[in-house]
């Protein structure tokens, strides 16, 4: 299975302030600064929708030369493809550098509008505010993103969250435990799934046990059940994210990235045979058992180091539609195309190619953040 990887070896000595993002290497924290509510939101104030709910949005960010370097162009082919798609279906905000704006929008096409924002990569789903709904509209979380537990430059990074939230207007929850948008996924009824390995880690949150993250996941995300699954801590930068793992297309049904059956026996197929014994044994908030759907992975892909993301799961639900991967292999694509269709009936499922955004181990999903409508 594959997952995201230092792509730059030495790349962060070379950056000096700017940061360098997903790509890059270790470097100076840059936290996200407070947001404005920094204490736990009392239990049912606030509450995460699944990704299916209607968006206002989707934000995306451009990808900068300086991490990507020779790989530039092919990655910034990736986010326009990525982009172009999804603005066909609801509105697309992508955060770039001030000196790449005019290019970006040049890409991108007149239904993308660029923003100003500086960032140092493209990792939405991570760097973003994850969005929440209640009484009183919307708020945006802010989960302190480190650079996935202080192994990447995020000078800029670490204040993406704050700076869309001031831009847009919106409150801010700044959250009492560290994290990233693609260490969890929800059901939005009250479940929510989630890696133990990326959370319930010192170079995230130390000193707090697994029941004190679960608690502020509970009280910032509106949830009663959190289902932990193991995960594999320090195989990969993100030390495994869920969303290249496990999804909810709806309550109750979890679709899986699912290895081959001749797969070596690696931490990746363990991890995964992990944690389909979990949720399969596993009930929702609802009490219910989840049904599980397969997602094979694609098999054979020629021209890929084997740290490409070769996951269909790690797709985007957006207005109407779902935007999922395209990775060349005609039968695996077609499969994958056809079992996300019955997922999600009444959507457009378009592919997309991801060939250069795979190699840097992220996907679709990875490069999104939906701000929900609120009710």
């Amino acid at each position: 299975m594959s997952r995201r990887r230092t792509l730059r070896a030495g790349l962060a000595a070379a950056l000096g302030a700017a940061g360098a993002g997903a790509c890059g290497r270790t470097g100076s924290s840059g936290q996200t600064a407070p947001a404005t509510q920094a204490t736990l939101p009392s239990a049912g104030e606030w509450r995460m929708p699944g990704e299916s709910h209607p968006h206002e949005l989707t934000f995306m960010a451009w990808p900068t030369r300086r991490v990507w370097t020779s790989d530039i162009t092919g990655v910034r082919e990736d986010i326009a493809g990525i982009a172009r798609a999804i603005a066909e279906f609801e509105p697309v905000t992508l955060l770039a550098n001030a000196r790449d704006v005019e290019h970006a929008e040049r890409a991108c096409g007149s239904g993308v509008t660029v923003a100003p924002i500086p960032v140092d990569d493209l990792w939405m789903r991570d760097t973003g505010p994850n969005f929440v709904l209640g009484t009183q509209g919307v708020a945006g979380v802010a989960l302190n993103f480190n650079g996935w537990g202080d192994k990447q430059t995020h000078d800029l990074d670490g204040h993406v969250a704050r700076r869309i939230l001031e831009s847009t207007h919106i409150r801010g929850l700044r959250a009492p435990i560290t994290g990233e948008g693609g260490g969890i996924e929800v059901d939005g009824r009250g479940t929510l799934l989630a890696t133990e390995s990326c959370w319930v880690n010192d170079n995230r949150n130390p000193g707090q046990s697994r029941a004190d993250i679960e608690h502020a996941m509970k009280s910032l995300f509106g949830v009663t059940t959190v289902i932990w699954v193991e995960g594999a801590k320090g195989h990969d930068i993100t030390d495994y994210h869920i969303d290249a793992l496990a999804r909810f297309a709806e309550p109750g049904v979890v679709v899986m990235s699912t290895p081959p059956g001749d797969a070596p026996r690696d931490v990746w197929t363990k991890a995964y045979e992990q944690a389909r014994s979990v949720l399969e044994q596993a009930r929702d908030a609802r009490g219910r058992s989840l049904e599980i759907v397969e997602l094979p992975e694609p098999t054979a892909l020629r021209g890929h180091s084997e740290d490409f993301l070769a996951s269909y799961v790690n797709y985007y639900v957006c207005n109407g539609g779902v935007v999922i991967p395209r990775f060349g292999a005609a039968g695996p694509d077609a499969n994958a195309l056809s079992i996300v269709k019955d997922l999600y009936p009444g959507r457009e499922v378009v592919q997309v190619p991801v060939d250069t955004l795979g190699e840097g181990g992220g996907g679709i999903h990875c490069s999104t953040q939906q701000l929900p409508k609120a009710p």
